[in-house]
């Protein structure tokens, strides 16, 4: 069997990401006639259509789709191996990263990281996807993101952690909601409808046992998935809800009418970190996402404690 023609790789990465013949040709400068000739090749190679016709636009085939990832991975990482030594050129450099991140910190950090990207690295993407079980680390050595921003958890013996900042959980509720009339106690607590935001459909969580402690019981009429929807959905009704506090700040700044309040319970102090692969520890690109992430949220814990000695 002849060495594969790693060209065909190149080929397929640019397919997969554009969707077109038109769009892969114009990334790899290369005419359409000679990408669709390209094409051609790679569906002999793997001995599958690769993308087939659907009315006017081109679809992948389930198995490109599945390869998708994996050919991703594999062009990042020849990349990395062909730089090695070389200077590069963040303004010039075209790319893409897969980030899966918290809501909290897509919140309070996503505008300010890019308007950052925007001056020292223009031409690069941020793909986030949402926060998923993932205890072994699996999508980071797979290679299917990049960095994970989420709160601090055992990814793997090989993966790089680094420390964000730190938060709590605060109630929040409508501006004018009756909880607010006298001292807000488990009792008054537990009185009122409450949603639970969860992206497994968890309706419990740790406020639950505190309860269960002193003979209460809350009702959880809503479970969501996202806060976002969580917080809409509290803006014209009596239910209570529980954010992080740096979520909770970040929503109330933005104008909607809600106001937060103390946990009559005890609170658990929350590590948010970011992760990736060892194998992009030197990446000069991802460097760069890193520190930025690093440096914003030290901004913000910078501006917070003055903010508490004030």
């Amino acid at each position: 069997m002849g060495q594969p023609d790693l060209n065909l790789l190149l080929a397929l990465d640019a397919l997969l990401e554009e969707g077109s013949v038109v769009g892969a040709a114009r990334r790899m400068n290369l005419s359409s006639p000679a990408m669709s000739r390209t094409l051609g090749r790679i569906r002999e190679t793997l001995g599958d259509p690769v993308f087939v016709q659907a009315g006017r636009k081109l679809v992948p085939t389930p198995r490109a789709l599945a390869m998708r990832d994996q050919v991703r991975a594999a062009v990042e990482q020849a990349t990395q191996v062909l730089a090695h030594g070389a200077e590069v050129d963040l303004k010039l450099l075209e790319r893409r990263f897969n980030v899966r991140a918290t809501d909290e910190f897509v919140s309070i950090h996503l505008g300010r990281l890019l308007d950052a990207m925007a001056t020292d690295m223009p031409r690069a993407m941020l793909r986030l996807s949402p926060e998923e079980d993932d205890a072994d680390g699996e999508a980071l050595r797979s290679g299917r993101i990049d960095l994970f921003i989420s709160a601090s958890r055992k990814l793997g013996p090989e993966i790089r952690v680094q420390s964000l900042f730190t938060t709590t959980f605060v109630g929040v509720a409508r501006e004018h909601h009756p909880i607010f009339e006298d001292d807000i106690t488990l009792e008054r607590l537990s009185r009122w409808e409450h949603i639970n935001v969860s992206r497994r459909g968890k309706s419990t969580g740790p406020i639950d046992d505190v309860l269960e402690a002193r003979g209460l019981r809350r009702h959880v009429a809503l479970v969501v998935s996202n806060p976002y929807a969580a917080l809409f959905a509290l803006q014209d009704s009596d239910l209570l809800l529980s954010l992080p506090k740096h979520l909770a700040r970040s929503a109330l700044a933005a104008g909607l009418r809600i106001r937060l309040f103390a946990l009559p319970v005890p609170v658990e102090t929350v590590l948010l970190t970011q992760a990736w692969h060892p194998r992009l520890q030197s990446d000069p690109a991802h460097q760069w996402l890193r520190h930025t992430i690093r440096n914003l949220c030290n901004e913000d814990e910078a501006s917070a404690a003055k903010r508490s000695k004030a």
